[in-house]
C-alpha cells in the first residue's frame, strides 16, 4: 500500500507542484504567458530568478520568448535584468536563436540591448555564420554593423566570409561582408568557442 500512496501523491498536481523550485515555476509562468505570476516572482529586486535556467536544456526565459518570437516579453524580461548573452546547454544565445529563426526584429532588438554578435554555439557557429547560411542579407548587415567578426571561424575552420565566398565573390552577402568589414580591418581567425 505505501507504493500506491506514493503514486497517488505524485499524481496530485497540487502536491507535486509544491516540490518544484521557484526557478521552475518562473519558467513555466513565462512559457504560459502568465504575466501575474511572472511579476509576482520579480517583486524581490535582489532576486536572480529572471536568469533561471531549465535544468534539462539550460534555457532561460529569454530563450523561451525568443523561440516564440515575442518582442513584448523579450523587452519586458530584458528591462528586468535578463542576461542577453546567456547561453543554453548547446551554447545558443537568444541572438543565435533569433537569427536561426530568421526573426530580424528580435535579432535587431537584442543587438540594440548589447547582445554579443560573436558568441558561438557548441559547433563554433556565430550568429553571423548562421545568417550567411540562411542567406539573410538584412541580418548579415545588422550583425556586421553591430561589430560581428566575419573572420571568426567555426569548429570546421570556416568563417562567415568563407561561407559567403562559396556563393561566389559577387554575391550580395559576400559583397556586404567585404564592404562593411573593411572599416574594421581583417581580424585574425579564432577557432572554436571563446570562453
Amino acid at each position: 500500500m505505501p507504493v500506491l500512496a506514493a503514486g497517488f501523491m505524485l499524481s496530485s498536481p497540487v502536491l507535486a507542484q509544491s516540490g518544484f523550485s521557484e526557478g521552475y515555476k518562473f519558467l513555466e509562468a513565462v512559457k504560459k504567458k502568465d504575466g501575474a505570476a511572472v511579476e509576482a516572482a520579480l517583486l524581490d529586486p535582489s532576486s536572480q530568478i529572471i536568469n533561471s535556467r531549465d535544468v534539462t536544456s539550460g534555457e532561460t526565459a529569454l530563450h523561451i520568448v525568443t523561440q516564440r518570437r515575442d518582442l513584448t516579453w523579450l523587452n519586458y524580461l530584458i528591462a528586468h535584468g535578463a542576461k542577453v548573452n546567456a547561453a543554453d546547454d548547446r551554447g545558443r544565445t537568444p541572438l543565435q536563436l533569433a537569427v536561426n529563426l530568421g526573426w530580424r526584429e528580435g535579432a535587431e532588438f537584442l543587438l540594440q540591448k548589447n547582445a554579443s554578435p560573436d558568441v558561438s554555439n557548441d559547433a563554433g557557429e556565430t550568429p553571423l555564420i548562421s545568417a550567411v547560411h540562411r542567406k539573410d542579407l538584412q541580418l548579415v548587415k545588422a550583425l556586421l554593423q553591430a561589430g560581428a567578426n566575419p573572420d571568426r571561424a567555426d569548429n570546421s575552420g570556416r568563417s562567415a566570409r568563407d561561407y559567403a565566398a562559396l556563393e561566389g565573390k559577387n554575391s550580395a552577402i559576400a559583397s556586404a561582408i567585404d564592404t562593411l568589414a573593411k572599416t574594421k580591418g581583417k581580424a585574425a581567425a579564432v577557432y572554436g568557442p571563446v570562453l
